[in-house]
């Protein structure tokens, strides 16, 4: 185990992400899906990676759990620090990915809850049975304490009958109930860190309001960080604090909603937000597209790595450089030419 100093994590810092790279083994050869991304999250804060799929959110977290197929690497160079309970700071992409101090850590320090819970659920098991399985495996009670807070945790997450449904199997419930369920096994360490990695996709808008508004609920009442992976801005305006904007495996903008969505500056960004559905807009009109799409990663462009859908692109620069990280604003950082000086 590699223990960093205080130094690297201070304040209010429960995680620090710093130059993330990732790539997996593949037939066609090394494949990079996460370039040097670097983000923190703050203990009781939100924060939001949003992008289309394939910009490497979803990896970028699951590389926090250790829970990256065999055939992915880890750059030397790449750190993920936690800060734990008993005031550690480990390193996690030092740690051994089934040791003792990982196991510890997922599922009990730090919960992830699925996009899709029916495949997160065993379907020859009660849904009661896997709440409480998680709860023996991270906490000191009894089988008869873990089933008693199997069930409260169901109440507390809105699931109505919770004795009732504790006995049910998954495909006995709802959708919204098994991504409430979910919700309450990720709940049931009392984490200091949930990743929700698009919770809300398979759900219509009226569940998807309630979980949302349930998230935000717990998230105060259990004091956790959040880190919420969507790539719908409508959602991530409604619960993060703080929003990164993640292309083709590296992030182009962070900063605080408010400056996010009211003063965006990287022309990916301005694109993801001229695409939302707004009330008033003329009846006929169409939403903005982003023509092109995601490049391969086994063919990524040279320069700036959003300059083959950009409008703003600047010839003989764009498609030649790499754009370093601008300070904008207060905490506002973007990585485009449009604004170094």
């Amino acid at each position: 185990m590699e223990i960093t100093t205080n130094a690297s994590i201070n304040g209010d810092i429960l995680l620090k992400v710093k130059d993330l790279k990732i790539s997996f083994k593949t037939d066609e050869g090394v494949i990079t899906a996460v370039d040097g991304v670097n983000f923190f999250v703050k203990r009781g804060q939100t924060l939001g990676l949003v992008g289309e799929s394939g910009s490497g959110k979803s990896v970028s977290t699951w590389a926090i759990m250790r829970l990256l197929p065999k055939t992915a690497i880890i750059d030397k160079d790449s750190s993920i620090e936690f800060l734990r309970r008993d005031g550690e700071i480990v390193d996690i992409t030092k740690l051994k990915p089934n040791g003792r101090e990982i196991r510890d850590i997922r599922g009990g320090e730090a919960a992830l809850i699925f996009q899709e819970p029916m495949s997160s659920f065993s379907p020859v098991y009660t849904v009661g049975n896997q709440i409480m399985e998680a709860i023996l495996t991270h906490r000191p009670v009894s089988k008869k304490e873990a089933q008693e807070i199997a069930v409260d945790l169901l109440d507390r997450v809105g699931i109505p009958n919770p004795r009732q449904r504790f006995k049910q199997y998954s495909f006995e419930l709802s959708g919204g109930m098994r991504q409430r369920a979910m919700i309450a096994v990720a709940l049931s360490s009392n984490p200091s860190l949930l990743i929700a990695d698009e919770p809300t996709t398979a759900l219509d808008v009226t569940i998807q309001a309630q979980v949302l508004e349930l998230m935000k609920e717990l998230q105060e009442e259990f004091g956790m960080a959040i880190i919420f992976i969507t790539h719908n801005l409508g959602v991530i305006a409604q619960i993060a604090n703080e929003i990164a904007v993640m292309y083709l495996g590296g992030i182009v903008e962070r900063g605080p909603r408010r400056e996010i969505f009211h003063n965006p500056k990287h022309p990916y960004t301005i694109n993801l937000l001229h695409a939302i559905p707004r009330i008033g807009k003329g009846q006929g009109q169409r939403l903005v597209a982003i023509e092109g799409q995601i490049p391969s990663p086994l063919d990524r462009p040279p320069g700036c790595r959003f300059h083959t859908r950009c409008q703003e692109m600047i010839p003989g620069r764009c498609n030649v450089d790499v754009p370093k990280i601008t300070q904008v604003g207060n905490n506002h950082t973007v990585n485009c030419f449009l604004y170094e000086n």
